[in-house]
C-alpha cells in the first residue's frame, strides 16, 4: 500500500470514530450530565495521550505550555458548546452539519489574525446561507438554543483551528493534543462543579459509553488523526476530514433511527459543497494524484 493510500485509509478511519463520538456521547449524556461527561472523557483520553508523548512534554518550555494551553481554552469553550447543544438536540445529523461550519468559518476569522483568505472563502459563504435557509424553512428544523450551541462551537473550533496551526509549527503534535484535551477537561470539569449535581450512581451501560469515548472516539481518534496527518499533505487531510458530518447523519439514521426530510437533506448537502468549495485547492490537489 502507498504512503498516500494508507494516509487516506487512516483518515478514512478518523472521520468514522469522529462520528461515532456524536453517538456514544449522546448515549453516555443520557446518564451523565453533560460537563461531567466531557471532564472525564477529556481528562482519560489526555492521561493516555500524555503518557505516550511524556518524553516530549517533560521539556516544554512556559511559551511552550502557554501556546499549547491557549489551544486547549478554545477547545474547551468550544467542546462545553457542543456537549450542550448535543445534549438538547432533537435530531444530531443536522447538529453535526452546523458544527462542521467552523471548517467554513476558519478563512474568515483568520482576516483578525492578518491573513487574507482566498476567493473560494467568499464563494462558499452564499452555498452556507442557502443550506441555513433550506434547514430553517423546514418545520421540523427550529433555531433554538441547541442549534445556537452548535454555532457557538463551531466559531471557536474555528478559532481553535487557527491557534493550532500556529502551534503545530513549533510543537509536536502528539504532546500539543495531549495538552489540549487535557485543559478541555479541566474546563468542563470547572463548568460542572459550577452548573451541575454529580451523580455516580449510573447503569453499567452509560461508563460504557463514557469508555469507548474516551479511548475510541478521542484517544484512538487523535493517534490515528496524527499519525494520517504525518503521511499525507495538507490538501489530503482538510478534505477527508469533511467526511465526519456525512458519517455522523448516517450513524444517526441507523443508530437514533433519525430521518431527514428532503428540506433537511438539501440544507445538509449545500452546507457539505460550501465546505468543498471552501476548501477548493485542497480538493483539487486532493484529485490530481488521483
Amino acid at each position: 500500500m502507498s504512503t498516500h493510500h494508507k494516509a487516506d485509509l487512516l483518515l478514512l478511519l478518523t472521520t468514522l470514530l469522529a462520528a461515532a463520538g456524536w453517538i456514544f456521547s449522546r448515549e453516555a449524556v443520557q446518564g451523565l450530565s453533560p460537563l461531567l461527561f466531557m471532564a472525564l472523557r477529556f481528562i482519560s483520553a489526555g492521561l493516555v495521550l500524555a503518557l505516550i508523548g511524556w518524553s516530549a512534554m517533560r521539556i516544554f518550555t512556559r511559551k511552550q505550555w502557554q501556546s499549547a494551553c491557549l489551544v486547549g481554552v478554545f477547545f474547551g469553550i468550544a467542546m462545553t458548546f457542543w456537549i450542550l447543544g448535543l445534549k438538547m438536540a432533537t435530531h444530531v445529523g443536522v447538529g453535526a452539519f452546523l458544527t462542521s461550519l467552523g471548517v467554513v468559518m476558519v478563512p474568515l476569522i483568520s482576516l483578525l489574525f492578518g491573513e487574507r483568505p482566498g476567493p473560494y472563502v467568499f464563494l462558499s459563504i452564499p452555498f452556507v446561507i442557502a443550506g441555513l435557509a433550506c434547514l430553517s424553512l423546514d418545520a421540523e428544523f427550529h433555531l433554538g438554543l441547541a442549534e445556537v450551541f452548535f454555532l457557538l462551537s463551531a466559531l471557536f473550533i474555528a478559532f481553535m483551528f487557527i491557534l493550532n496551526s500556529r502551534a503545530a509549527t513549533k510543537l509536536p503534535a502528539l504532546p500539543l493534543t495531549a495538552v489540549q484535551l487535557l485543559v478541555t477537561g479541566l474546563i468542563t470539569g470547572a463548568g460542572s462543579v459550577v452548573l451541575e449535581e454529580w451523580d455516580f450512581n449510573q447503569p453499567v451501560d452509560i461508563w460504557g459509553w463514557l469508555i469507548a469515548s474516551a479511548l475510541i472516539a478521542t484517544s484512538l481518534r487523535f493517534l490515528l488523526q496524527t499519525r494520517g496527518q504525518s503521511l499525507a499533505p495538507p490538501s489530503h487531510t482538510a478534505i477527508i476530514m469533511t467526511l465526519e458530518p456525512v458519517w455522523t447523519a448516517l450513524f444517526a439514521a441507523l443508530w437514533l433511527s433519525e430521518t431527514m426530510t428532503p428540506l433537511q437533506f438539501s440544507g445538509c448537502a449545500l452546507i457539505f459543497l460550501a465546505m468543498l468549495v471552501n476548501r477548493w485547492p485542497a480538493v483539487r490537489a486532493w484529485l490530481r494524484p488521483h
